[in-house]
């Protein structure tokens, strides 16, 4: 499955943004969807993730500022990300997982200035 991911930019702290990430096939049957990001010099690490049966989870420094949600109809996945923090800045990746085999999207920037 290809992921094209977009929705990234430059905002202040405080403010909102929406990722949006397109997969190339139906997302109905994959088990696994969600977000992780990269800082500079950083390892990449989990933001969030919706499971098949639309279980979520979220990595404790976003969670209640931001949400996960899926559209099966248009295969699309979204990251909702509120009251932003300059520590929300990197590179942000989506990822599908199934069966075994994890793919990636190209990553989109956010940049959260202060």
């Amino acid at each position: 499955v290809q992921l094209q991911a977009s929705g990234g930019g430059l905002v202040q702290a405080g403010r909102s943004l929406r990722l949006s990430c397109a997969a190339s096939r139906n997302i109905l049957g994959i088990d696994t969807m969600g977000w992780y990001r990269q800082a500079p010099g950083k390892q990449r690490e989990l933001v969030a993730i919706i499971a098949r049966g639309s279980t979520t989870n979220y990595s404790d420094s976003v969670k209640g500022r931001f949400i996960i949600s899926r559209d099966i109809s248009k295969d699309m996945v979204y990251l909702q990300m509120n009251s932003l923090k300059p520590e929300d800045t990197g590179v942000y990746y989506c990822m599908s997982r199934n069966v075994g085999y994890t793919y990636w999207g190209q990553g989109t920037q956010v940049t959260v200035s202060s």
